[in-house]
């Protein structure tokens, strides 16, 4: 797997996080656990797809 094809792998999953959790919060009472599950899902992937941009960068 090429580094783009990674990041854009990372970028679709975020997406898919982010309609995850527009979903959640559009229910009349949104649980909370699975919220929180899904933000730092959606914060590590966002941290990877950074961390994997700036080494494609120095490389």
């Amino acid at each position: 797997m090429t580094l783009q094809s990674r990041i854009d792998s990372l970028r679709s999953r975020h997406a898919e996080l982010e309609s995850r959790l527009a979903e959640e919060d559009q229910r009349p009472r949104p649980d909370a656990d699975v919220m929180l599950r899904l933000k730092l899902e959606k914060l590590r992937l966002k941290e990877e797809m950074e961390r994997l941009r700036s080494a494609d960068l120095h490389a």
